[in-house]
């Protein structure tokens, strides 16, 4: 998990980590400041107001909490929230029922790898009240046929099927003088490389060849060739994103001036740049991951949160990543194990026939 400067857990004491975990939840509970009168009726210890108010401007000192109007009570900050999470978040067991419902959608006979993930993003946002978001799979799967499809004006579709069923469209532009049997040129002579292997496994063979002028293709197949190749790299430096549930971002929303900044987060979503960059983060490390506010420059004017997991293939290589994403305050003891339980049901379906 991404760590901020400021204190470590261990530099509280027993009754400031009580009285902060107090407000955190209350945060969590509520979204609202609580004040020392009615945190010391939530507190199993026994203090007075006066006390509890002493220990909150010491939290306030490190940076935990903040006043957000001069007479209200205190809410967490962005490191006080990243010091809970890192320190003293208790992850709670998923529900039966909730494991059934994810279960349920991530059932693959019948359907494509796209339809799994789009039901089970669909069941982990419905069940966390949160947006979900899934990255699918680049597609590394042994390829069946590869074909080039005219569309005119230096223009042509690149279609891959893969030996599973999966199909992949781009688009290629294409260099001047490129003729229909330029096209049919160039899809021969990668069918004749491409079937029955990955695309991995090929492009380092392709260029070598076509770079040492192993071949009889004239210039203008090379040059469809190569483009083809670097438009596929680009395609798999940016994997599909699945979004489903945005509207549980908006749940929470009364300023109209957090309602743009939604907004803005939907439409860097859909772009889909900064939130894939963010995703390869979790490929430095083992489980789920969690992003809050400003840690991200995607959350950062939002102060939403993200609790991400990658999922693996068969081969055990991470493949892909499923999460959510909400407000700040968000029930991570309930929704890590949720999203968890997601990408490694998701990760024992990757390899199966569909």
């Amino acid at each position: 998990m991404p760590r901020t400067k400021g204190p470590v857990i261990t530099e509280l004491n027993d009754r400031s980590r009580e009285i902060f975990r107090q407000i955190v939840e209350a945060y969590v509970e509520t979204g609202e400041p609580i004040g020392s009168r009615t945190l010391s009726r939530r507190l199993t210890l026994s203090l007075s107001p006066a006390t509890i108010r002493n220990v909150m401007a010491d939290l306030e000192d490190f940076g935990l909490l903040y006043a957000p109007h001069t007479s209200a009570g205190r809410l967490p900050t962005q490191a006080g929230m990243r010091l809970f999470v890192n320190g003293l978040l208790e992850v709670g067991r998923m529900a039966d029922a909730e494991r059934s419902a994810i279960d349920a959608q991530c059932k693959a006979a019948g359907r494509s790898m796209e339809q799994v993930l789009g039901e089970a993003l669909g069941a982990l946002s419905g069940l966390s009240r949160c947006a979900g978001v899934v990255v699918a799979p680049k597609i590394q799967r042994t390829l069946k046929h590869v074909e080039f499809v005219w569309l005119g004006r230096n223009r042509a579709l690149v279609v891959l099927v893969t030996e599973d069923g999966m199909v992949e469209n781009r688009i290629l532009d294409l260099p001047d003088g490129v003729e229909m049997s330029t096209l049919v040129e160039a899809g021969n002579y990668l069918n004749a490389r491409l079937a029955g292997r990955s695309l991995d496994e090929v492009r380092e063979e392709i260029t070598a060849e076509l770079e040492h002028q192993r071949t009889l293709l004239d210039s203008l197949t090379k040059r469809v060739i190569e483009a083809g190749l670097a438009t596929w790299a680009g395609g798999e430096s940016h994997s599909a994103l699945i979004v489903r549930g945005q509207s549980h971002l908006l749940e929470d929303v009364t300023a109209v001036e957090d309602l743009e900044r939604i907004r803005g987060l939907f439409e860097a979503l859909e772009t889909s740049e900064q939130f894939l960059r963010l995703v390869d983060l979790t490929r430095v490390a083992d489980g789920v991951q969690i992003f809050i506010g400003a840690e991200s420059d995607l959350f950062g004017v939002t102060g939403c949160s993200m609790v991400v997991a990658p999922y693996r293939d068969a081969r055990e290589r991470i493949v892909g990543a499923i999460g959510v994403i909400g407000p700040q305050r968000i029930n991570y003891a309930r929704i890590i194990p949720m999203v968890d339980y997601t990408a490694k049901v998701i990760g024992r379906l990757i390899g199966q026939p569909t």
